[in-house]
């Protein structure tokens, strides 16, 4: 296709006078006066007229609306046969307009989301910079994120095409209760962000978050079905002098976490943003503290309440930070669970659980110490991790045979999803391994299901321990887990034993073994070998 081309005569002021032209120029119906011609072009023919030895470059647009045509071009002097000029110049255009538009769509759908049409992320953040730039501060805004909850679990139930449908139609509801200037955009798969003016600080700020909570009054209709869901909501205020939306947003983001947990309306607080602060910072030593084998067990005895010997130890990870200070388990298991380290890390503590044995067994002379570890085992690894791969490895690595490990699970993690319990208890117990029930009595077991489980042990919860001397209740709880333990087949370990008078009361109840502070607190591995050698010689209860 031919190129637009022209010669012309600069005439002073952009004006030019139009020698020869080309049928593809005078398609575009330029004035030869240069009237309508666009001013990117006029200023272009301005500047080669006082630089007559430079080509001028330059883009432009000519005409409006959806006729308009995107033009880029160049001019530059006609030079003579004999070297000089007299004055013409050639002036050559490109139409782009396709390519602009391709260039305009791709960037539409960088910054929208194709499922509802609104801004995504990218987008919100750029049309509330916009935003900022025209109003030139003086204004405070309020952002707010919003979660939909249990979204993954209605999505399962009603299909994807009909959870497309619901997001689109809570799109469409949230935008009918926004006020104008507001925005409104889908920032994630179940999650929205809307930017608003305020003008009362967090009383605006609340009095927003429960209209837009409002919305979720009503079930949503999708189809011949009748959706009623919730959602989490999070609010940050904007000062007028702060341009900085991605932060705004993290700072939603913290609100939003802590929503989700206290079900209600939360706006940022600087403090919980050091504390989010402190816990990445916890989670990123923690995870090198995994990789770099820097942390390491302790062991808590677990005493035959009958005989008063050492029969195993519960393996508790501890971990010293870089700087050499002690961290609470209270501290780094729920960064490890909100974070996914705990499947690495219950990893880790299987194997070195496994290599202490075997460690134990070199050091008592190749001869079988004769007590088995018990190991945790997080509701989340149990859905994400194959455990019994895990034991098997470490059994086969170290050499030692699967009675000598324990694994514990809580009642919620194994009523959570009993079959997939089941699964993976046969498959431990196929290795010889044994299975405990941790704080049993805390959750809402199934009977039936714990009539299929093959668990050996259950762990009767130290909230029923606790006074238990001196509390009729309590003394019935346990007697109703020991009988019920008994009927299954199944032993009985009392935690948070810390007197002898519990003690007693516990083995005259029928219970088998007994943890607690009465024994020994947890203790490092040398110390644990040599209490459990001192069992041998002097029964500890």
């Amino acid at each position: 296709m031919p190129v637009p081309a022209a010669l012309i005569r600069p005439l002073g002021r952009g004006n030019f006078r139009l020698h020869a032209s080309n049928a593809a120029f005078d398609r575009l119906k330029l004035s030869p006066a240069g009237v309508d011609a666009p001013i990117e072009l006029l200023r272009a023919i301005e500047r080669a007229s006082q630089h007559p030895d430079e080509a001028q470059e330059f883009s432009c647009q000519l005409g409006d609306g959806p006729a308009a045509r995107d033009l880029r071009g160049s001019i530059g002097p006609l030079p003579t046969e004999s070297g000089d000029d007299d004055g013409l110049f050639l002036l050559t255009l490109i139409d782009r307009t396709q390519e602009m538009m391709t260039e305009r769509n791709l960037r539409r759908e960088l910054v929208s989301d194709s499922l509802t049409g609104l801004p995504n992320r990218a987008g919100f953040e750029e049309l509330v910079e916009q935003r900022a730039m025209v109003e030139g501060g003086g204004t405070d805004h309020a952002i707010l994120l919003l979660d939909l909850a249990r979204f993954s679990r209605i999505n399962e139930h009603i299909g994807p095409m009909a959870g497309d449908e619901l997001i689109i139609t809570v799109a469409r509801r949230l935008k009918s209760s926004l006020r104008s200037g507001d925005i409104l955009a889908r920032t994630g798969g179940d999650e929205f962000a809307i930017s608003s003016r305020i003008a009362g600080g967090r009383a605006d700020v609340r009095e927003m978050a429960r209209r837009i909570r409002g919305c979720f009054d009503h079930p949503f209709r999708i189809g011949e079905l009748k959706v009623s869901v919730d959602c989490a909501l999070g609010c940050a205020i904007q000062p007028a002098a702060d341009t900085d939306v991605a932060d705004q947003i993290r700072h939603a983001q913290i609100a939003l976490k802590r929503a989700k947990q206290t079900d209600r309306i939360e706006i940022y607080e600087p403090e919980a943003a050091m504390l989010s602060d402190n816990r990445f910072g916890l989670e990123t030593e923690l995870r090198n503290a995994i990789e770099e084998d820097r942390l390491h067990l302790a062991f808590q005895p677990l005493i035959e309440l009958s005989s008063g010997r050492v029969a195993g130890f519960e393996a508790l990870a501890r971990w010293d930070n870089s700087s050499g200070h002690s961290v609470s388990p209270t501290e780094f298991i729920p960064i490890a669970e909100d974070s996914g380290l705990i499947v690495p890390l219950g990893q880790w503590a299987i194997g070195k659980a496994a290599a202490v044995l075997a460690e134990w067994d070199r050091q008592n002379g190749g001869a079988v110490v004769d007590c088995y570890f018990s190991v945790n085992v997080s509701a989340i690894q149990l859905l994400r991790d194959d455990i019994a791969g895990v034991v098997r490895q470490a059994l086969e690595k170290q050499g030692i045979g699967g009675e000598r490990l324990m694994i514990e699970l809580t009642e919620s993690a194994i009523i959570g999803d009993p079959d997939l319990a089941l699964s993976v208890l046969s498959e431990l117990k196929a290795l010889d391994a044994r299975v405990a029930m941790d704080d049993f009595g805390t959750g809402y077991s199934n009977l039936a299901y714990l009539q299929r489980l093959p668990i050996d042990v259950l762990k009767i919860d130290r909230s029923f321990v606790e006074h238990m001397v001196d509390d009729r209740d309590k003394v019935a709880i346990v007697r109703t887990i020991q009988s019920l333990a008994e009927v299954l087949g199944m032993r009985t370990t009392a935690e948070g034993v810390e007197t002898a008078d519990q003690a007693r009361l516990l083995s005259a109840l029928g219970c088998d073994f007994g943890q607690g502070f009465l024994f020994a607190r947890p203790m490092e591995s040398a110390a644990a070998l040599d209490y459990w050698r001192q069992s041998l010689v002097r029964p500890i209860f």
